[in-house]
């Protein structure tokens, strides 16, 4: 009997106790890369600095990419090679995905020759098809449903920079210098079009011990699978924009009948159309390039940021 790989199509599939183990690995790699990187690369003197724990070591990766890249190819690139692994850059015009060649029969030939497929891909079917048929772990690098991996990256910033600084005995004792450093609660507003991105956000946020407020215009707000999402989660949601969106309704009905308004029992998600609302007592405000054209380029850049 065959074992499925674990794949990563949204942090839905990690629990918050995953999420922090990838965090802290992170944070450990990339205090481990740092000091290596710089002597090779910007130092003329020779140190004492020893590479990362190869964990890659003779693994080739596949990146997987339909749509154009910039940082993210460039991170997925370096790191994999920074690991002792090998990345391997498959754009749409290099391979015959979907032209001659069935998303399944890729997926089996990748995942023959790979260990580990990085997709950066349109329309999230594209990705779930190839999960389901490859025999190693597919990573969503971005759909146009979520983006887990920036979410990820988020997060190990605001550990980085909001985080609890290790202590004078800690230091001392060399204690919490590699460690992920705690995050407070924090309240994040998000104003901007509900994108791929936002996606992510909802369905981690909460549960990692963090409200969120969201300000979007009116007609565009997170699609109802999203919403299904959330639901399933348990994450508490409420607003004077949630009404409005399909996916919402089911959610608030359930919330309701057990006297509270709104979705879920930890902390929030909060949305509206005004962005003084959202941004009001945050502590963090995200924004993001409108996403609208790339979907519907008809509609008017007035429309957009009325």
């Amino acid at each position: 009997m065959s074992i499925r790989p674990r794949h990563l199509m949204s942090l839905a599939d990690l629990t918050p106790t995953q999420i922090n183990r990838v965090l802290t690995h992170s944070a450990f790699l990339k205090k481990r890369s740092i000091p290596w990187v710089y002597s090779h690369l910007y130092s003329k003197k020779k140190t004492d600095a020893v590479l990362p724990p190869q964990s890659l070591f003779l693994k080739t990766i596949a990146l997987l990419f339909s749509k154009r890249s910039t940082r993210t190819r460039l991170a997925a690139e370096t790191s994999a090679e920074l690991l002792g692994g090998k990345a391997l850059f498959l754009g749409k015009e290099d391979i015959q995905l979907g032209v001659n060649e069935s998303v399944r029969d890729s997926a089996i030939i990748m995942s023959g020759m790979c260990q580990g497929i990085f997709a950066r891909v349109g329309e999230h079917s594209e990705i779930e098809e190839l999960a389901k048929y490859s025999n190693v772990p597919v990573l969503n690098a971005l759909s146009s449903l979520w983006h887990p991996t920036q979410v990820l990256a988020d997060i190990l910033t605001l550990h980085e920079t909001l985080g609890t600084k290790p202590t004078e005995l800690d230091l001392a004792k060399k204690r919490s210098t590699t460690a992920l450093r705690p995050l407070p609660a924090l309240t994040i507003a998000y104003v901007g079009d509900s994108a791929n991105v936002l996606h992510d956000m909802l369905i981690t946020y909460p549960r990692i011990g963090h409200d969120i407020r969201v300000a979007a215009p009116p007609g565009y707000g997170a699609p109802k699978e999203v919403w299904d999402t959330v639901k399933a989660l348990d994450i508490f949601a409420e607003g004077p924009a949630l009404g409005s969106m399909e996916g919402t309704e089911g959610l608030r009905k359930k919330r309701k009948e057990e006297g509270v308004e709104g979705i879920g029992r930890e902390k929030s998600i909060f949305w509206t159309h005004d962005p003084r609302e959202a941004v009001t007592g945050a502590d963090v405000v995200i924004t993001d390039t409108c996403s609208i054209p790339l979907l519907c380029p008809s509609v008017r850049v007035e429309e957009r940021v009325a």
